[in-house]
């Protein structure tokens, strides 16, 4: 097959990135042609001019809005069928919204299938918007550890003996990472051994402003900048807890990455985090009310830590994930074909 797979224009490092490249590797390794396009800026005739030339047999759109919009007004009239892979902010924000949900609506129904990695995330959506039950296909989810080297404490000058919760996270307001500050203001961590490590891009510029402003005077907190994708698998390998605190996810890959190594987690207690963490297992699930405690019970002790840390590999396979991708995508292709 012929396969476009069309990701929302942002940074490389980003979530939707690190999947469309895994997808990529996964179905180019059966055999299949696979391209990458970012949504254009301001360049839509390009887009429809690419489409003609390529003529792709299957879209895969990541994101039903932000890759949704440009893909209808492009692919008008070149009878294309695509899938859709459902985000977070689709689920939990997208289909709130005045402005989008028309569109994230219309972007569904139209699509040959609409996928999902996180059943929490799809028995939710279920609930809200039962006419889209029929239409949602599971695709197990999948991780590639990283094999760049990346001395994170050293690097980047962190104490060994500062217990280190990282957080990796495109600076943006879904991130809660001010939010996440605040929370540990409550674990007076002054008077602990901690130390808070973010590491991103800047994707919304007046979040990160703000951000950078609330690191300020505290000491305990600090930001990495951008650490390459290939070499978050070592730079976790040197932090003891594995932080989240978005308002909405689909499924993060971070949190894969992180329970495939046994790192423990502390991740808000979202249907995205609850698909990936299990409260007392391998991290903990919090609210605004028992943060504070949380961050005491992984700082105060390694043994805790170490009961924490389950590595799981095995649980998020590359190749099943390809493996489902391509027979739910051959069926959209066949089916199409047949009407």
């Amino acid at each position: 097959m012929r396969i476009l797979i069309i990701v929302p224009h942002q940074d490389r490092i980003t979530g939707n990135w690190v999947s469309a490249e895994r997808f990529r590797a996964g179905l180019e390794g059966l055999g299949h042609q696979v391209s990458i396009r970012d949504t254009p800026v301001k360049a839509e005739v390009e887009f429809r001019e690419s489409l003609v030339a390529e003529r792709p047999e299957i879209a895969l759109l990541l994101h039903a809005y932000r890759s949704g919009r440009p893909w209808l007004e492009a692919s008008t009239g070149l009878h294309i069928p695509y899938v859709v892979m459902l985000t977070g902010t689709d689920v939990n924000l997208g289909l709130d919204d005045p402005q989008q949900a028309s569109l994230i609506r219309t972007v569904l129904m139209q699509a040959a299938a609409v996928l999902h990695q996180n059943p929490l995330l799809a028995s939710e959506l279920t609930a809200s918007h039962p006419q889209t039950a029929s239409r949602l296909q599971y695709v197990p989810a999948g991780i590639v550890l990283g094999k760049e080297p990346y001395p994170l404490r050293l690097k980047h000058n962190l104490p060994p003996e500062r217990a280190l919760f990282l957080c990796p996270a495109g600076l943006r307001p879904v991130k809660g990472l001010i939010e996440a500050l605040e929370l540990f203001d409550r674990a007076d961590p002054s008077t602990l051994r901690l130390l808070v490590a973010f590491c991103g891009p800047i994707l919304d510029e007046t979040y990160a402003r703000r951000f950078f402003d609330a690191l300020a005077g505290r000491e305990w907190a600090r930001y990495l900048g951008v650490i390459p994708t290939g070499a978050m698998t070592a730079a976790m390998h040197d932090a003891d807890v594995i932080l989240n605190n978005s308002w909405s996810e689909g499924l993060s890959n971070t949190l894969l990455e992180a329970a495939a190594l046994g790192k423990p987690i502390l991740a808000r207690n979202i249907p995205g985090n609850a698909a990936v963490v299990t409260h007392g297992v391998n991290g903990l699930l919090y609210d605004d009310s028992n943060f504070a405690t949380c961050v005491h019970e992984l700082v105060g002790s390694t043994q805790r830590r170490e009961e924490l840390s389950r590595p799981d590999i095995g649980r998020y396979n590359p190749a099943k994930e390809a493996a489902q991708l391509a027979e739910i995508l051959r069926q959209a292709v066949e089916e199409s074909r047949e009407v």
